[in-house]
C-alpha cells in the first residue's frame, strides 16, 4: 500500500491475523532502531532494520516490532522508505512488491473486464473463490484454443460468442466462424424493425 493508507491500527489487525504488508513510511516516521541486519552495500538497499514505533497513539496501535528497508532506486534516482511485518524475505523482494503492486491492480481491473463477474452465486470465501477460478480457466481454454488454431478472432468476441451459444449443438468451428458470424449479423440488421414499422404505417 502507497504511505497515504497508513493506518498502525488496521496494519496491526492485518498483522494478527498472520497476513503479510508492505508499505511505504511518511517523511515524519518516528520511531526507535532495535536491530540493524547486515546488508550488501553492492545492493539497492541502504539499511534493512528492526524498529518500534515511538509515537504516543501508534506505538498503541502497533505495539510489536516492524521492519524498516532503506531502498534507493537506480531508475527514479530517489530513495524509498518501506515498512513491512515480513522478517524473512529478502530486503530485495520487499522493494519488489512495493514496486510491483500496481500489477496487482491491473490484475484486478483485468478480471472486471475479460472474466464478466458481475455477480457471485455465493459470498462464502469458498465459492467466491471457485467462481473467480472457474472463470480464469475458461478464459485460458479459450486462450489456448484462439493459439493453437490460429484464430483472428478477439478473445473477447470469442467469449461473448460462446456465451450466447451454450446450448446449441454447433462444431466449435462453425460457431467461430467469422464469415458466418458476418453474415448472421446481416441477416439481423436487414430485418425489419417491430417499432419502425409500426411508426411507419401510422403515420401514413
Amino acid at each position: 500500500m502507497d504511505r497515504g493508507y497508513i493506518d498502525f491500527e488496521r496494519l496491526y489487525r492485518i498483522n494478527k491475523g498472520l497476513s503479510y504488508f508492505v508499505i511505504r513510511a511518511k517523511a515524519n516516521f518516528d520511531f526507535r532502531r532495535l536491530y540493524s541486519n547486515t546488508i550488501d552495500k553492492a545492493s539497492s538497499i541502504r539499511s534493512d532494520q528492526t524498529v518500534k514505533l515511538n509515537g504516543i497513539n501508534t506505538k498503541h496501535d502497533y505495539p510489536e516490532s516492524l521492519r524498516r528497508i532503506r531502498f534507493y532506486d537506480k531508475d527514479s534516482d530517489k530513495y524509498y522508505i518501506y515498512l513491512t511485518n515480513n522478517f524473512q524475505i529478502p530486503a530485495e523482494t520487499v522493494a519488489a512488491l512495493y514496486k510491483n503492486r500496481w500489477k496487482v491492480e491491473l490484475f484486478f481491473k483485468w478480471i472486471k473486464q475479460h472474466l464478466r463477474i458481475k455477480s457471485f452465486f455465493g459470498t462464502s470465501l469458498n465459492a467466491v473463490k471457485t467462481q473467480i477460478w472457474i472463470a480464469v480457466s475458461i478464459y485460458v481454454i479459450i486462450a489456448i484454443v484462439k493459439k493453437r488454431y490460429q484464430l483472428k478472432m478477439s478473445l473477447y468476441t470469442m467469449l461473448q460468442v460462446l456465451s450466447v451459444s451454450l446450448f446449441e449443438k454447433i462444431a466449435l468451428f462453425d460457431l467461430l466462424d467469422e464469415k458466418a458470424i458476418l453474415a448472421s449479423n446481416e441477416s439481423v440488421s436487414q430485418q425489419i424493425d417491430f417499432f419502425d414499422y409500426l411508426d411507419k404505417n401510422l403515420c401514413e
